[in-house]
């Protein structure tokens, strides 16, 4: 097609992929998996489809089932219609993409493309995909289209380019007996995960999975394909059962098949003994030189070099479908063949039969193209007609002697037609040789009479029999045989999936994703969970590493150990694959602060909130999610739950937080909620009107008597959660009283230990949100300790570092949030700097803190920058004297808490004794007197008595309680 070009038109389009992301599950763009493509549209950022001449016309052309397009006129024909009104490229991309993925098959409507926010001329196209590899080659080849309409590019062949893509599809797809098993699974909401680029297919998740290769199952018994693959001894197995099997013996040379089929008489079948689909099988050879003849072929098609000679059994060509030991459908199978219409020759007959649009490539559509090789050609003339020969009308001329599909055979399906007798020998045939899905070939005159009677016979047990001859047959119903196949692998009534509860939020989530597990683990569950610090399968770490991403979410629903998953969900991940699964049972959001700002377009706490939103976008309707009401942009989550709503807030009654909860409550709604009591704060889970005390919040480990408020939330949120998967109350109860936070529990989250009388504690804080509540708890905690040492003066020292790929503004205000609550600031940096120059992110950190101390809000008296962070932790304890606080905010809590343990160690008190128990006179606390300058060991003891009372005081209560 050419067009005269447009003065207007541009001479040169420069339509681009500048990004691609594949959403291999829920995501901010859709609900399903997706592709994302940013496209920059160029200097086509200046003419809509209006302005350029005959491009609606050129695609239209090459795709005419665009017409077909509703876009958001919501009727066909109306993506057409934007077309000639005008729109922007991008969005023919989108639209192009999804057609081109239909003319392979894959039936997808869902698309979407928005601009990019500050970026002009570039655009979000988000489309639905099936498999990622055919998604993203849809998008480039829609790409190029765009190109070569506008700029009328004759070189482009669009032809050429469909058909490449199209095989890449046909590579890629299902092959048609994995499909219907996988369509079968989707109806019945089982999940699958493909396990390679071919057949191998995991259904369901976690403990409840089942594996299936094509129509190979987890149930087929490896031993029971070994004797299906070895065709003379399955004959030998089925003959001395009595069933009816043709005359058969194996050889390795071609004497020794003529001397069989002299034996066993003429005519004979030679076949490879391990051949499959038809492949060498020679049948109907009715003397030596036609088993002389063969006999290479097929030996070419047999892997150990063993034939198979058995007398010819004359009849049709049966193959009986058993599964369970049950026959499920039967179809005649007819060798590919052309018949004579007295006009065309055999060529242009062939010709004619595979432009059916039914027939395509390999397994691509229902049915296989007929090859003309040269085993067609020999068969053409032993029926006495040559390719270019003209067949009487009504001669059947047949280019295959077997009748498998994927030689280019039909199929008619006789399902309804077998005597019951026939039925009754398939099934046994399948079970002597142990198949779960068998494939029985019977040659017998009609299926409908006894092959005892008729002379049939059993010529072949197979496994992993293709189903495409029974879903799509030529001629007859379709049988639905993909049924019987995942009945046999989940009976009506078993579960195939774990639950799922997703954790998400800004800070917090770590903490409260072991919570959970650990309250899971009480139950005797075996817990997988992801977190920022590895997969962890049933308490055993499995893989140490950032792990809060889509693809440790299916590293765990893929082990067949998982019965319950907890699953940490980051930013990161969301923005860049999307979540790892279709749903989750339970999604809980602990809060949203700025952190991460100004990566991935995401600039604001508000947008920040939509994309923690998506793990309460896949909750399913009878799902719940369990929110922080306190937090404004949290709460607002609910509008978009399928599922009900659990909330928790640490507000007190009458506060706005709890009016809202209560209207809520008094509607059915449940809630975890604190309640001030004469001995304390009581976690309280509510629902409906019913009040249901769980612990006091100062007797849970993980509060350290209720200075780390945050823990309490935290708490509250895993309290939500376990109540919504329904587990008893006094299991939750004792889960979070028996959860605590050394480092064998919570690796790096407020691991605390004591280092020659200072009281250190290890945590990951990295954010202002996060520093305020540790701060919190920092003041807190030395407010008790001072208490009980008749209020004197302890001193703080915090080691602060900040993520180098955040803003300038959140590490000025990290370091400025420190200097409220610490009297030493030891400033480092994260090994890796994100990007920045060595130092920077540490000067921010103390451009912070000097302001907050010019503006006389501060309690740092002392600023010191020690980049390396084993080192800034060093300088700290050198700082610190006994009885004073560390709060040691590190990257790397593993080495850290490493070093730690050395400081206690006595090798390391002897080489560095002074250092340690000296600390900087300029902290030293005034108030302690003498006890400033006592030993270590005396401090200790101190805390140990001191220790030993808050014990004793906890025990009274718990006793009370009880």
């Amino acid at each position: 097609m050419s067009h005269a070009q447009s003065p207007t038109a541009p001479a040169t389009p420069d339509l681009r992929i500048v990004e691609q992301r594949v959403y291999r599950g829920p995501n901010i763009w859709n609900y399903e998996q997706a592709i994302h493509l940013v496209v920059d549209l160029g200097v086509l950022e200046e003419y809509p489809t209006n302005l350029l001449p005959g491009f609606t016309e050129q695609l239209l052309e090459w795709v005419p089932a665009l017409t077909n397009h509703v876009c958001s006129r919501g009727k066909p024909g109306g993506f057409v219609e934007r077309l000639h009104e005008g729109t922007w490229v991008g969005h023919v991309s989108e639209h192009l993409a999804l057609q081109l993925q239909g003319e392979a098959g894959h039936d997808l409507r869902r698309g979407k493309t928005r601009a990019v926010r500050g970026t002009r001329g570039h655009y979000n196209v988000i489309y639905s995909y099936i498999d990622e590899r055919v998604g993203l080659a849809a998008g480039e080849l829609a790409v190029r289209m765009v190109n070569a309409a506008v700029a009328h590019d004759e070189s482009f062949d669009f032809s050429t380019e469909l058909d490449d893509f199209l095989r890449l599809a046909q590579r890629a797809a299902f092959g048609p007996s994995t499909n219907a098993i996988l369509e079968e699974a989707t109806a019945r909401d089982i999940p699958f995960i493909r396990l390679n680029n071919a057949s191998l297919v995991q259904l369901g998740q976690g403990v409840h999975q089942q594996r299936i290769r094509a129509t190979m199952t987890s149930k087929t018994s490896a031993l029971a394909v070994d004797l299906a693959g070895d065709k003379s001894l399955t004959n030998t197995l089925l003959s001395s059962a009595g069933l009816p099997v043709p005359l058969s013996d194996t050889v390795r040379t071609e004497d020794g098949a003529v001397a069989v089929a002299k034996q066993i008489g003429f005519p004979v079948v030679v076949k490879p003994l391990d051949g499959n689909h038809g492949r060498g099988v020679g049948i109907n050879l009715r003397n030596e030189a036609e088993v002389r003849a063969h006999f290479p072929v097929a030996a070419e098609q047999s892997r150990r070099g063993i034939m198979v000679v058995e007398s010819f059994i004359t009849g049709n060509d049966y193959r009986c479908l058993i599964v369970g030991g049950r026959m499920q459908a039967i179809a005649e199978r007819v060798p590919a063949h052309v018949v004579g219409d007295g006009t065309h020759t055999i060529n242009e007959l062939v010709e004619i039969t595979n432009a059916d649009p039914r027939r395509g490539v390999g397994h691509e559509k229902v049915l296989t193209r007929i090859a003309v090789n040269d085993a067609a050609v020999a068969l053409v003339r032993h029926q006495g007609f040559e390719l270019d020969q003209v067949p009487p009308e009504g001669t059947m001329i047949k280019l295959a002697l077997t009748g498998n599909m994927s030689t280019g055979g039909i199929s008619v399906d006789r399902t309804f037609d077998a005597h019951p007798e026939n039925v009754e020998i398939a099934e046994e045939a399948a079970r002597l040789i142990g198949l779960d899905v068998a494939g029985i070939d019977f040659i017998c005159p009609d299926i409908s009479a006894p092959v005892r009677e008729t002379g049939g016979a059993i010529c072949e047990v197979n496994a992993a029999p293709g189903f495409r001859m029974h879903t799509h047959p030529t001629v007859g119903e379709p049988q639905y045989i993909a049924k019987p196949v995942v009945d046999l692998l989940f009976p009506p009534g078993s579960p195939a999936r774990v639950p799922i509860v997703a954790v998400t939020g800004t800070n917090g989530k770590t903490t409260t994703s072991r919570m959970i597990a650990h309250i899971m683990k009480g139950l005797g569950k075996q817990v997988g969970m992801t977190s920022t610090d590895g997969i962890v399968i049933d308490e055993r770490l499995v893989k140490r590493a950032d792990a809060s991403g889509p693809k440790s979410a299916r590293m765990v629903l893929q082990n067949p150990r998982v019965d319950f998953a907890v699953m940490e969900v980051a930013r990161g991940g969301i923005l860049r694959e999307g979540l790892g699964y279709d749903r989750n049972d339970v999604a809980v959001v602990t809060n949203v602060a700025a952190d991460h700002l100004g990566l991935r377009g995401i600039d604001t706490v508000e947008q920040l909130a939509t994309v923690k939103r998506v793990v309460v976008e896949a909750v399913p309707r009878n799902g719940f999610a369990v929110l922080n009401a306190d937090d404004p942009n949290v709460r607002d989550m609910r509008r978009h739950c399928s599922g009900s709503v659990i909330y928790f807030s640490m507000q007190p009654p009458g506060s706005p937080e709890r009016t809202f909860i209560d209207a809520r409550l008094r509607r059915g709604g449940r809630a975890v909620v604190l309640e001030p009591t004469d001995r304390g704060e009581m976690i309280v889970i509510r629902h409906g009107r019913r009040s249901m005390q769980l612990a006091w919040t100062h007797l849970l480990p993980s509060t350290f008597g209720g200075a780390a408020r945050f823990n309490v939330a935290n708490a509250m949120a895993a309290a939500g959660a376990a109540f919504a998967v329904d587990v008893p109350l006094h299991d939750i109860r004792q889960g979070l009283r028996t959860f605590t936070t050394s480092y064998y529990l919570s690796p790096g989250r407020l691991n605390m230990l004591d280092v020659k009388g200072v009281s250190v504690i290890v945590d990951y804080c990295h954010n202002p949100a996060g520093m305020r509540a540790i701060g919190e708890f920092v003041d807190n905690l030395a407010e008790q300790k001072e208490a009980a040492l008749d209020n004197a003066r302890i001193s703080r020292i915090g080691v602060i570092g900040g993520t180098g790929d955040r803003r300038d503004a959140d590490l000025v205000e990290l370091g400025a949030v420190a200097a409220a609550h610490f009297d030493a600031i030891v400033v480092r940096e994260d090994d890796n700097p994100r990007g920045r120059p060595r130092g920077q992110s540490a000067e921010l950190l103390v451009q912070g803190i000097n302001e907050r101390i010019a503006a006389g809000e501060a309690r740092v008296r002392k600023i010191d920058t020690v980049l390396a962070e084993v080192d800034a932790v060093r300088h700290a304890m050198v700082l610190a004297n006994p009885g004073d606080l560390v709060l040691a905010a590190v990257d790397k809590h593993a080495r850290v808490l490493a070093e730690l343990e050395e400081m206690s160690s006595s090798a390391y008190a002897g080489s560095r004794a002074d250092e340690v128990r000296t600390g900087d006179p300029d902290l030293d606390p005034v108030e302690l007197g003498e006890a400033a300058e006592a030993s270590a060991e005396e401090a200790r003891g101190d805390y140990a008595e001191y220790d030993a009372a808050e014990a004793a005081a906890s025990a009274d209560s718990g006793a009370a309680q009880h």
